[in-house]
């Protein structure tokens, strides 16, 4: 790894509007080059939108589904990187050469298409299928992981990506403000939100409480801080669907503290400088080298049915409805 400036991007996306997204795209990647950033992370699905898609059946979703990196998104997101001189990634629907649909993220360059990772843990929708692996690649002189959302909830996932090589892992999100048995999470009010530029000290005080910030620091920083990476997430702000998102953009050092992070009540990007010197001197690293793989059997044994079947493909669509904000 090298020296790097990386940007990490919030926005409210609109739903099936992907000529509006790009858009945002485009204006926010431009805000960070103009800084420095050499790649800029957005948010899970930011080209198409989420949340919406839980209520669609599987025409509607193909309707909206590209192939990557063939189809038309991918192909403006290199153009774009080519415009600025800068890396990217975003979040869409694909429609895989299997016929299947995936929750996919693509990372190009101005050079063109470099990864695409589909998300293990696609429980919006039914009709979605999990990715096949990880994703771990060399670009601008580092090396560099995706996980979307809900994998980075599962830590062997963070864990795996760093072994494979990951020194930066991009983890583009759409989560926060929904209802969950911890203490004071809940939904983020849509007149909250809508009233931020009469109160934004009410809405701050949502965005950083325990709906939003407040429950990232329960995890993100763990996740960085134990296998000694760099961690990107970027998330959207403002409205998605029937929800209310909180932003809170940020990219979390080696050490699990805070680089840099967005505040802002609206569409936003914050841009880091990430150190190599960080990932050898982190506790992460020497807690992998200390690791004893022989005691770890009982981590790869499958877990029974019943247990399983909350968070398994053919129950998916149930179990997010119930429970979408567990992460």
């Amino acid at each position: 790894m090298r020296d790097i400036r990386i940007g990490a991007a919030q926005f409210e996306a609109r739903d099936a509007d992907k000529d509006y997204n790009l858009g945002r795209i485009r204006e926010l990647a431009a805000r960070a080059a103009r800084q420095g950033a050499e790649l800029v992370s957005f948010h899970e699905c930011c080209i198409c939108g989420y949340t919406f898609l839980e209520n669609l059946c599987r025409g509607e979703l193909e309707e909206l589904a590209e192939p990557v990196p063939r189809g038309p998104s991918t192909q403006a997101l290199v153009e774009l990187a080519r415009e600025l001189g800068v890396a990217l990634g975003a979040g869409l629907l694909e429609l895989g050469e299997d016929g299947r649909l995936y929750n996919t993220y693509a990372v190009v360059s101005p050079g063109g298409f470099v990864a695409g990772h589909s998300k293990l843990h696609p429980f919006i929708s039914d009709h979605l299928s999990p990715g096949a692996g990880y994703t771990v690649f060399e670009l601008l002189g580092c090396t560099f992981g995706v996980l979307i959302c809900y994998d980075n909830n599962l830590i062997e996932n963070v864990r795996v990506t760093t072994l494979l090589g990951a020194d930066i892992v991009l983890m583009p999100h759409v989560t926060g403000g929904l209802p969950s048995p911890m203490p004071g999470r809940g939904r983020i009010p849509l007149e909250v939100w809508e009233n931020r530029e009469r109160d934004p000290v009410r809405c701050r005080m949502e965005f950083t409480g325990p709906k939003g910030r407040g429950w990232l620091m329960h995890w993100l920083p763990a996740r960085a801080y134990d296998n000694g990476v760099y961690a990107v997430f970027s998330n959207p702000v403002g409205v998605d669907a029937d929800t209310v998102k909180p932003g809170n953009a940020m990219i979390v050092d080696p050490f699990g503290e805070v680089l840099v992070e967005s505040h802002a009540l609206g569409d936003d990007v914050v841009v880091g400088l990430l150190t190599p010197e960080k990932i050898e001197q982190s506790g992460g690293r020497r807690y992998i080298r200390a690791r004893r793989p022989e005691l770890y059997g009982r981590l790869v044994e499958p877990v029974s049915e019943a247990d399983r079947e909350g968070a398994s493909s053919a129950h998916a669509d149930v179990w997010w409805k119930k429970h979408r904000d567990t992460q």
